[in-house]
């Protein structure tokens, strides 16, 4: 298969892409690196990334900016933020990329474990991750030409923990990670969300 990645740059993605590039060929997408550039937050970029890699046969999202932080303290940009990128970019690589990709093709867009188990200080990621959940299942009965689309749920990952100088011994490893995005592409699932934890 032709698989975009974006993200391919980052942690998970850098892990999807090594572990894809073995049976697959693979464009990778980046806000500022990569085959192509990509900004998730305007709809105009994502039809500009689109035009540029040309037909693929999936499309796989690690990116997405939002924020952690107190729930008093969020302001407006902060749920902006989240909802026109996280949310809505990777909701506009479907919209988007439904003309773009072929017959049976597969949409792997990125949520998160705070969407079903929250902690303090997560309520715009929770809510963005829950949203892209949702709309996975709902677009998955309009999808034509047999496309499917799916979402992967990280935990949180385990060299991001030991950056931050936290225990790691609860994270799953990126190329661990990697392991559900392979079997959203290569599976049949559709509508599902994977949870990463079972598939380490």
């Amino acid at each position: 298969m032709k698989i975009l990645i974006v993200g391919a740059n980052g942690l998970i993605g850098g892990a999807i892409a090594d572990r894809l590039s073995v049976k697959h060929e693979l464009i990778r997408a980046g806000h500022s690196g990569g085959d192509v550039q990509v900004d998730l937050g305007s709809k105009a970029s994502v039809e500009g990334m689109f035009e540029a890699a040309g037909p693929v046969d999936a499309v796989v999202c690690a990116a997405g900016l939002a924020n952690f932080g107190a729930f008093k303290e969020l302001d407006d940009g902060d749920f902006d933020l989240a909802l026109s990128n996280k949310l809505m970019g990777q909701v506009n690589l479907v919209r988007v990329g439904q003309n773009h990709i072929r017959d049976g093709g597969s949409f792997t867009l990125t949520s998160g474990i705070l969407s079903q188990e929250p902690s303090p200080g997560s309520s715009v990621l929770s809510m963005v991750n829950g949203g892209l959940e949702s709309f996975a299942k709902a677009a998955a009965l309009e999808l034509e030409r047999d496309m499917r689309v799916n979402v992967v749920s990280p935990d949180f990952v385990k060299e991001t923990m030991e950056m931050m100088g936290m225990d790691s011994a609860a994270g799953i490893s990126a190329a661990n990670t990697a392991k559900a995005y392979e079997a959203a592409v290569e599976g049949q699932h559709n509508g599902a969300t994977l949870a990463a934890r079972d598939y380490a």
